[in-house]
């Protein structure tokens, strides 16, 4: 399996690279088998198109994209303005490393609808993304605000690093553009929350990411329901005490956290061993970890 999704991995790598040097329409299936070294009946076998294998490749990007983002949160604040700043001069970087604006005008004068409805899902995924970190900075009161700012704050910014590289010849940073639309919409979610105006209700990205958000109530309730029992299973435990405490820990950090700390989460799976007995409640703590592999191998469930 592993043999396999490298195979895979590398002809992702190999397209990648044709996309950027021909373009994406301009290059054929055959171009990719020949540069590759793999067979016509290989390539279907991972891909059902060349579309497919694009989605692929974006989705692969994503997926590590996510983890460095997430992981730049580790024994950070949340709320510290600087660290978003840092993560989203990250974004920035990936997209110009792997020529994202590039693929993204090629699919768009495309007549392909998955690719079309893939790239829009992914904005809707990034605005989500802003949201929620919006969220962390601004607090739960500012929220019904926070949608609208997410938007205009995306807006700002693309249309600032437009301008620069179009008209300025690039001569303010990366780092300089982000601050400073930071810093706007700071004053922005200020001023819209003292006026009580806003156009769009958060609620509604529960209706533009439908599958996201099933997905995560369904988890929420697995996780939940299956905490409970274990907590029913050590109620009688001399270290009842601790062992909620543990188990209270990974729900919170697998719920609340917007990167949840795989190795403590680990640690804390372990300890709760101690205090099973039955193979049926190794089984329910067996439910949680694999709950717990899910969620920290794809938090921001980019991968649908």
């Amino acid at each position: 399996m592993i043999l396999l999704n490298n195979r895979k991995q590398r002809v992702i790598k190999i397209a990648h690279q044709l996309f950027i040097e021909k373009g994406f329409q301009a290059t054929s299936i055959q171009d990719i088998l020949d540069y590759s070294g793999i067979s016509k009946g290989t390539f279907y076998n991972y891909f059902s198109s060349k579309s497919e294998l694009l989605i692929a490749l974006f989705k692969s990007i994503y997926k590590q994209l996510d983890k460095d983002t997430n992981e730049m949160l580790i024994g950070q604040d949340a709320s510290d303005i600087g660290i978003l700043i840092k993560q989203i001069e990250l974004h920035l970087k990936t997209s110009r490393a792997n020529k994202l604006l590039f693929l993204f005008e090629e699919v768009m004068v495309s007549n392909d609808p998955d690719l079309k409805e893939y790239l829009k899902q992914n904005h809707l995924r990034n605005v989500s993304w802003i949201y929620s970190r919006f969220v962390d900075i601004f607090g739960e009161e500012k929220k019904p605000y926070l949608l609208d700012c997410s938007i205009m704050f995306i807006g700002m910014l693309q249309q600032h690093l437009k301008f620069n590289a179009m008209v300025n010849g690039s001569l303010l940073s990366n780092h300089e553009i982000v601050r400073y639309c930071v810093a706007r919409i700071v004053n922005i979610v200020e001023e819209v929350s003292i006026a009580n105006d806003k156009l769009l209700d958060p609620t509604l990205l529960t209706h533009w990411l439908p599958k996201r958000m099933k997905r995560s109530t369904a988890f929420r309730e697995n996780l939940h329901s299956s905490v409970i029992e274990l907590k029913k299973i050590l109620h009688h435990s001399n270290e009842q005490e601790k062992y909620f405490g543990l188990l209270d820990f990974i729900e919170e950090e697998l719920l609340q956290s917007k990167s949840p700390r795989g190795f403590l989460i680990e640690s804390a799976l372990n300890s709760l061993k101690g205090g099973l007995t039955e193979i049926r409640d190794f089984e329910i703590l067996k439910a949680i970890e694999q709950l717990a592999a899910d969620i920290l191998s794809n938090p921001s469930d980019r991968e649908e």
